[in-house]
């Protein structure tokens, strides 16, 4: 049959000219509507409005146009089916045998800041969803082309036979599909938010590829990179990669574990992960003081790990990351000085994002965690608390140092995979322990790490104790402060022996349980 109609009606235009001025050349009579067709009126390609196809004007300000029995009927009837070649002929329409449709930008509407509700509403596309519908169900005879990069592909096939082939038809109209069910769940999505309904009955998310992955967690599982439309500047997936290979699903995973604990931070910080947890991090009057503390905090854990830090790399800095094997150094931006000594190590990637000393301002995302058979969904844990929000539960009061300490263990400790423990001295961790099935053994894991920085040192806990032990391993190692959430029915054991002990113990009321 080929493809002797297309019906054409884009508003991202890129390629558009080229695309339909080589159609017309092998004989195809090209529709359009609007925009589109002024443009390729202007540019000489030989053209029929809409208006003409339908023989009804295009009315309520281009709202209604190609809603119309001439267009939809060219676009579904069955080209093998006598009973609808009969219809077609009655009727006298014709057949429609390409759509090349790209849809309002919803998305780019919704992006700008000052963006209003009905602006949104207004560029919320009927038409155009509807002719790419028809025409990816009808596949088996019209070809349907939604993005710009499938032309050229398009061209050589009809240009060699006249038509697409039945499988360029069929991956065409699943990424049909694909591109419409993204964009209602754009929409569904900023509506859901507008109404106060972020958890509704249907959750339906849509994320745009970045890059397939050479593997995932292990050699032998499939894996791609996805990001959400709208990401923020100081998201892992609009970082810029300014030098080295490829991203790996793990890296992905430490550097996002690694991103998340250096956003807690308004002062400079630097946090150090591996395996999703932190090993080292710290904070100081510069980068290069915050990078030595969570450096010290754990020289052997660092190697081969992910570092992150809040403010830009320089010269200083550099010259120390470059003395160990790091797998990435993601920071707001590095001086040219630091680039050049960095970038002469040839596996480390380095990784430009936006603000990252917005600490505190973060808004709660969703966190979807997929399990067999469906998912789960939460707010991303984004609490935070100051002096004025602890209980004191002992009979000493912590010392304003203590304070400042318990604070920043407690910023690192939420972040930590429960059972969780985190040992903090002199604005940095000085021990780590993480993932245990008890609370008292991660606290053996912390105490041990520290080694003879324990004495001194402060304890946060992600969630209370069940019982009076740890306070026990806590004494022993020379901890002076404890911050935890409180809440056991056995709360009065750990509080009894912490004053039997000299230890000084606050409530937050808040657990951070990360599994």
């Amino acid at each position: 049959m080929g493809i002797k109609r297309a019906l054409v009606s884009v508003s991202d235009k890129t390629g558009i000219v080229e695309f339909c001025r080589e159609l017309s050349q092998l004989g195809v009579e090209i529709i359009s509507t609007g925009g589109t067709k002024n443009l390729l009126s202007k540019e000489g390609v030989p053209v029929i409005g809409i208006s003409e196809v339908t023989g009804f004007p295009e009315i309520l300000d281009g709202r209604v146009k190609t809603l119309h029995p001439a267009v939809h009927s060219g676009l579904l009837a069955v080209r093998d089916s006598a009973e609808h070649q009969a219809q077609m002929k009655e009727l006298g329409l014709d057949y429609i045998d390409l759509v090349v449709v790209n849809l309002y930008p919803f998305q780019e509407t919704i992006a700008k800041p000052d963006v209003t509700y009905e602006d949104a509403i207004e560029n919320i596309d009927i038409g155009g969803p509807t002719m790419l519908r028809s025409a990816a169900k009808n596949h088996a005879f019209v070809s349907v082309v939604v993005d710009a990069a499938d032309y050229g592909a398009v061209i050589e096939e009809v240009r060699a036979g006249g038509d697409t082939t039945l499988t360029t038809r069929k991956r065409l109209a699943a990424k049909v599909f694909r591109h419409t069910a993204a964009y209602d769940a754009l929409i569904s999505d900023y509506l859901s938010k507008v109404t106060g309904d972020p958890l509704p009955e249907r959750y339906t998310v849509t994320y745009e590829k970045i890059q397939d992955l050479r593997y995932g967690e292990n050699p032998h599982q499939k894996a791609a990179f996805y990001r959400k439309p709208l990401a923020a500047a100081d998201t892992l997936t609009t970082a810029e990669q300014l030098h080295g290979k490829e991203l790996s699903y793990n890296n992905i995973n430490d550097a996002n574990a690694a991103l998340q604990i250096v956003k807690e931070f308004e002062e400079p910080a630097v946090v150090a992960v591996k395996h999703m947890n932190p090993c080292g991090v710290g904070v100081g009057a510069s980068i290069y003081e915050a990078y030595r503390k969570a450096y010290d905090a754990d020289p052997v854990s660092i190697f081969g790990g992910i570092v992150a830090a809040n403010r830009i790399i320089d010269e200083d800095t550099a010259m120390l990351l470059k003395e160990i094997f790091l797998e990435i150094i993601l920071a707001p931006g590095f001086t040219p000085e630091a680039l050049e000594i960095l970038t002469k190590k040839k596996n480390i990637r380095l990784l430009k994002l936006g603000n990252l000393q917005a600490a505190g301002s973060r808004s709660s995302q969703f966190v979807v965690t997929s399990i067999d058979g469906g998912m789960i969904v939460q707010e991303s844990d984004v609490h935070s608390l100051s002096e004025s929000d602890l209980t004191v539960v002992t009979d000493r009061k912590p010392t304003e140092e203590e304070l400042k300490q318990l604070l920043f263990g407690w910023k690192v400790v939420k972040h930590v995979k429960s059972n969780a423990i985190v040992l903090a001295k002199d604005d940095m961790t000085v021990g780590v322990g993480a993932g245990q099935m008890n609370r008292v053994g991660s606290a053996k894991i912390a105490i041990e790490q520290a080694g003879d920085k324990a004495k001194g040192s402060v304890l946060a806990s992600d969630a209370f104790f069940p019982m009076g032990d740890t306070l026990e391993e806590a004494a022993k190692a020379g901890i002076t402060a404890v911050i935890q959430p409180g809440g056991s029915v056995r709360d009065e054991e750990s509080i009894k022996v912490a004053n039997e002990h000299g230890i000084a113990m606050v409530f937050t009321g808040v657990r951070h349980f990360k599994h």
